[in-house]
């Protein structure tokens, strides 16, 4: 029996089936509600747009949100109208905790940076079992004290984070674990467990939650309003309704006989403007009655648009307390039978489907971290509502006239409502094009069809730009991340076709029409002089260049980029293979193909050979690719060693006999094309049994680059590929510019950025970055599988040859070792934090960072990023394949 068929068996794998084929819909309810809502550009109705001054988090527990909502271990429906998460207090804090808390990007000495600890510990695709933690000190929250440190540190200082400031010192912490198990699709269990890992008895009061999104307060009249009531107390639990007159009802029955608040969820205008609220009570009322006492502040007609139940505990050192909750559609008289038999149920299998996705062979440790990294996943699916055009012309929140024709101005027909596979909660809680696509490869072991989901909806038309370009995230929808969809597509058609015996044609059909558009956008608007040389700005490496790639140059100034026509000619040869595989049944798509082909070869022609005598990306001298700047018509390399540099080795496809056989159209015309342009045959090889070859980097420059690679002292980290160079830390680039009079300089910075390019919140100076070592691995495979034997790795660094496959597993080790236990029992991505390399509660928990530190592997900028990241449970299920062993 193949692992497929055996994964089939299992329950959730069951719960997949059924919402594939739209018997039950499993996935209606999820943890799709937000980290932080506060200080995002939907919330931003600034003159200036600076998104965290106009709604900081001391806002948040007093104004309602226009576009989400957001909460601690939370779950909420796909359309987000009604919410349900926690809130706690440790009688020593002053606020309510109802949400994370974190610095902005002004605040923070390396940019915006969550300040709480919380993990995703457990997920199923279908939410059928989820659990969250939440680490919660009971000593008062050092709020002033953190954005004191911040406000201190320097760039070149570490930030400071909670147990920095002694926040779990003595083990005085509460663990509140909130599991939710679903008995069916819209019947929701929730557990909170609130264990005192302390030496003394704590008090902690629960707040449990449930409200509704503000939908209503945007329009003159308001739109209908739902509600929430008490319902008579029955023995042994009380009972909330809330009724939606166009959604239902929903009933939430808590265990026991705790005290129920009622408030609206209204903005308190009094608190933050001075003038007259909607209602006499509003959305912090809780926190007023909660923290001082002000029963005034809530609603004795036990009614409105948020409600939540008060537990207040106190719970003896070691010991722990239970609250059960249960949301359900249907009245139900005794509510909690069946529990701990449900709840048992979904913990196994959950057990049972990683089991089925992981495969026998597996290591104990690397099973962890795969099932966390999907879990974060999971977790980081949120609701994501955006309506630019109304947005910018604004509603109840009318905005000053300067937004018209400021940020996201060109994107009036974006009019989204969708859940959406985020960086980061947190830290990043929008999309982002190109992070998305890794997200969907990431998923795709996990869950075919959101995977597939995820990149048909980048290309719909309210996403898409009408001139084609995608979006690229919030904060500035015109900047450019890397054309990496087509390569995401065949990935995702491949997997399922392993999965299932067969891709998915329809929708490698779909999305490949809507790319055909983008990239119509990038040759149209990104080749400025038409020789197949790309300027494609930012491309989501921040400040890995000598400036800010996105900012306009200055006149008679312009930068070709090696990365952007790098990535247009991996983009050529991503649409030419799922031409290819289109062509087998259409033959109409042989054309395509013959079209992608020759642009490929024309564009991998202009990385090294200028037809007018010019300047090429591929410098001989150097055995590496470099941008070229041109300033007053005199070009000349901007000699960074960078990730910039290694992108061309990701532009590879080999074309088998088999394929090159069946399709005489595409034969006949590339035979053709290449009798005519013989020059251009450089980036072919043909092998002796008919494989074709299609590398950007030829054989003779393949090897130079990778000895570049795999040198220690320049790429190799222990824990895979840097982004830049290490030999820049002794000889660190300096040139001037006539962008201005200063100097501008780029040596290797392995940890935190030091400068404040792009906020400074993320360093493409020496760190490693998942995306690319990925990328890098899988370009490896496919080199190898071209050339095999032939083409072998040069020495480096006291080593022998090795060959392409080696290599690529090497790569793969060296990412998987980030996260592992070494011999030592400490796991680099922790650093020398001794909390997190030595306590047993702390140290097998892990975050999934942004990026890690060059040099010891160690987790760096945001700390929740299972987006990209997760891609390690991707390199773990390959090495399981390939019975890798660890470095």
């Amino acid at each position: 029996m193949t692992r497929t068929a055996r994964a089939a068996q299992t329950a959730e794998h069951h719960r997949l089936e059924e919402e594939r084929e739209r018997l039950l819909r499993w996935k209606h309810w999820g943890p799709y509600l937000s980290e932080r809502a506060w200080g995002t550009v939907r919330e931003d109705y600034s003159a200036t747009g600076d998104a965290w001054a106009h709604f900081p988090h001391d806002h948040a527990r007093s104004r309602a949100y226009r576009w989400n909502e957001d909460g601690l271990g939370g779950v909420c429906d796909r359309h987000q109208i009604l919410c349900l998460a926690i809130a706690v207090w440790n009688e020593r804090d002053p606020i309510l905790k109802e949400r994370a808390f974190g610095l902005t990007g002004p605040e923070g000495n390396h940019g915006e940076d969550v300040k709480e600890i919380y993990y995703y510990e457990d997920a199923t695709p279908t939410s059928s079992y989820l659990r969250y933690l939440y680490r919660y000190p009971q000593r008062p929250f050092p709020y002033e004290a953190l954005v004191d440190a911040a406000r201190r540190g320097g760039l070149t200082d570490s930030e400071v984070d909670l147990p920095d400031l002694g926040a779990f010192d003595g083990d005085r912490y509460f663990d509140v674990f909130v599991e939710y198990a679903k008995r069916s699709p819209n019947d929701i269990l929730m557990v909170i467990t609130v264990v005192n890992r302390g030496p003394e008895a704590a008090p902690i009061h629960v707040l449990p939650h449930l409200w509704y999104r503000n939908t209503w307060s945007w329009t003159d009249p308001p739109g209908v309003i739902p509600e929430i009531r008490a319902m008579d107390t029955c023995p042994g639990h009380v009972m909330l309704r809330a009724a939606h007159p166009e959604h239902g009802a929903h009933h939430l029955y808590i265990e026991g006989s705790p005290e129920l608040l009622f408030t609206n969820n209204e903005t308190n205008h009094e608190q933050l403007h001075g003038t007259a609220s909607r209602t006499p009570y509003v959305k912090d009322a809780f926190h007023h009655r909660v923290i001082h006492g002000d029963a005034a502040r809530v609603n004795p007609e036990q009614r409105g648009t948020k409600a939540a139940s008060w537990h207040r505990l106190v719970v003896p050192a070691g010991e722990r307390r239970r609250i059960l909750l249960r949301l359900t559609p249907d009245p139900i008289e005794r509510p909690f039978d069946g529990a701990d038999e449900l709840l048992e149920t979904r913990r196994r299998e959950a057990d049972e489907y990683y089991l089925a996705v992981q495969g026998p062979g597996m290591s104990e440790d690397r099973r962890a971290i795969h099932r966390q990294a999907a879990a974060g996943l999971f977790w980081t699916m949120q609701f994501y509502h955006y309506d630019v055009d109304t947005w910018l012309r604004g509603d109840a929140q009318a905005p000053p006239p300067e937004r018209v024709t400021g940020r996201n101005s060109q994107w009036r027909h974006v009019s989204v409502a969708d859940v959406i596979s985020m960086p980061d909660a947190w830290e990043y809680p929008w999309f982002a094009a190109w992070d998305l696509a890794f997200h969907a490869v990431a998923l795709a072991s996990l869950d075919i069809d959101l995977a597939k989901a995820q990149l048909k909806m980048m290309v719909k038309e309210w996403y898409q730009h009408p001139n084609g370009q995608l979006p690229a995230y919030e904060w500035e929808f015109s900047d450019l991340n890397p054309p990496v969809h087509a390569w995401a597509t065949y990935q995702i058609y491949k997997i399922e076709r392993q999965q299932r015996g067969e891709g998915d044609r329809v929708f490698l059909e779909r999305v490949f029409h809507k790319l055909l558009i983008n990239f119509a956008w990038w040759v149209n608007k990104r080749d400025a002089e038409g020789h197949n040389v790309f300027e494609g700005g930012f491309l989501g490496l921040d400040n890995i260049s000598l400036f800010d790639r996105s900012e306009r140059l200055a006149p008679g100034v312009r930068l070709e980029q090696a990365d952007a026509t790098a990535w247009m000619a991996m983009y050529c040869l991503d649409l030419m293979r799922i031409a290819l595989e289109l062509a087998l049944d259409n033959s109409a798509y042989e054309d395509l193909a013959s079209k992608f082909f020759e642009h490929f070869l024309r564009i991998a022609h202009a990385l090294h050979h200028t037809a007018d005598g010019r300047l090429p990306l591929w410098s001989e001298e150097d055995g590496f690719y470099f941008d070229i700047l041109i300033a007053g018509g005199k070009p000349q390399h901007v000699k960074i060693r960078s990730a910039v540099g290694l992108i061309p080795l990701c532009a590879v496809h080999v074309i088998t006999p088999e394929i090159y056989g069946k399709l005489a159209n595409f034969r006949r015309r590339t035979e053709w094309f290449l009798r005519k342009n013989p020059a251009l045959a450089e980036a072919i090889t043909v092998r002796p049994d008919g494989r074709q070859v299609l590398s950007a980097v030829t054989p003779g420059r393949l090897e130079r680059v990778l000895a570049h690679l795999f040198d220690e002292d320049k790429f190799l980290s222990p824990f895979g590929p840097r982004s830049l160079s290490k030999e820049h830390a002794a000889a660190p680039v300096c040139l001037g510019l006539e962008l201005s009079d200063a100097q501008y300089t780029v040596g290797y910075e392995p940890g935190e950025s030091i400068t404040r390019m792009k906020g400074g919140n993320s360093n493409w100076r020496g760190p490693i970055w998942f995306p690319l070592g990925y990328l890098l691995y899988r370009s490896l495979l496919r080199l190898d599988h071209g050339f095999g034997d032939v083409l072998a790795i040069p020495p480096a660094s006291g080593r022998g040859p090795r060959t392409l496959r080696d290599g690529a597993h090497e790569l793969a080790r060296r990412m998987i070792a980030i996260f592992e236990r070494d011999r030592e029992g400490r796991r680099p991505v922790y650093g020398e934090h001794p909390l997190f390399q030595r306590d047993p509660r702390f140290r097998d928990r892990l975050f999934f960072f942004e990026y890690f530190h060059g040099d010891t592997g160690a987790g760096l900028g945001a700390s929740h990023q299972t987006g990209w990241t997760a891609l390690v449970g991707d390199l773990i299920l390959r090495a399981g394949r390939h019975n890798l062993p660890r470095s």
